[in-house]
């Protein structure tokens, strides 16, 4: 049975880019033509890998040059031979790079999944009050400023934005999710989606948290922001989600304009 020669298309779909440099070099120094030299390369490459035997000869062979030790019926069968581990070789790596565009792919629909996910978590919901909160620490301990920013379905805005004493960016953070949460009380939404950049807090006070320890000298206002929790799921539905930073720009700035307003600051 006759094995046809694969194209340079072929070939060089197939080829890593060792191989087509090599194949370069070789057909600059043999005067091999470029498919001759890719074909020498890759069946080299074949035997190597274990699709072939002898890869000296087998390249010689597949690539029409002399094997002169060889009688020409023995050179025909080393071609064949050589084209044999050489198709093994191709079939071999169009698999690979199959499961490997396979993986790529499941990837993108994992991470597209994810994305959406997180997308529906953090929209709101129809008639759902939205609630930003962030805290900071200027120097970190030193003086703290909270902000904060209570939005309502029919228009409603709430703005905090006041110091709140001296300590450290974790317990400004708490004292603003504290203050945010006694102003949401006074309009008791059915559904209010609070958002924070500080991981801390929202970890420390998600669901999944709430029958561990807490984080190391914020118990007390852990307990605090808890109970307040506790108060609003009484009449309606309250989620906590961690956003970056740049997403929290309402609450940083009414943050940072308590900061300024301490004597001294600004």
């Amino acid at each position: 049975m006759t094995i046809p020669f694969p194209s340079l298309a072929v070939l060089a779909e197939a080829a890593f880019h060792n191989e087509r440099v090599a194949a370069r070099r070789l057909a600059a120094g043999t005067g091999l033509d470029e498919t001759q030299a890719l074909l020498r390369i890759l069946v080299q490459s074949a035997a190597t890998a274990g699709h072939g035997g002898h890869a000296v000869q087998v390249a010689q062979a597949a690539a029409g040059t002399r094997v002169a030790e060889a009688p020409q019926a023995a050179q025909a069968d080393l071609a064949e031979a050589g084209l044999a581990g050489l198709h093994a070789l191709l079939a071999a790596r169009a698999k690979q790079k199959q499961q490997d565009a396979e993986r790529r792919a499941a990837k993108l629909l994992a991470r597209a999944a994810r994305l959406a996910d997180r997308q529906a978590r953090l929209a709101p919901q129809a008639g759902a009050w939205q609630a930003w909160f962030d805290g900071s620490a200027h120097p970190n301990p030193g003086r703290l400023g909270i902000g904060a920013l209570l939005l309502g379905p029919a228009g409603e805005r709430v703005e905090i934005s006041r110091r709140a004493g001296h300590g450290n960016s974790g317990e400004a953070e708490y004292l603003a999710l504290e203050a945010l949460l006694e102003a949401a009380l006074a309009a008791r939404p059915p559904v209010l989606a609070i958002y924070g950049d500080s991981q801390v807090v929202i970890g420390d006070v998600a669901p999944a948290a709430r029958g561990g320890p807490g984080a190391k000298g914020l118990e007390q206002h852990r307990e605090r922001v808890l109970a307040l929790l506790g108060e609003m799921e009484e009449s309606g539905r309250v989620t906590l989600h961690w956003v970056p930073r740049h997403r929290n720009g309402e609450a940083d700035r009414l943050s940072q304009q308590a900061i300024a307003s301490w004597p001294g600051d600004g």
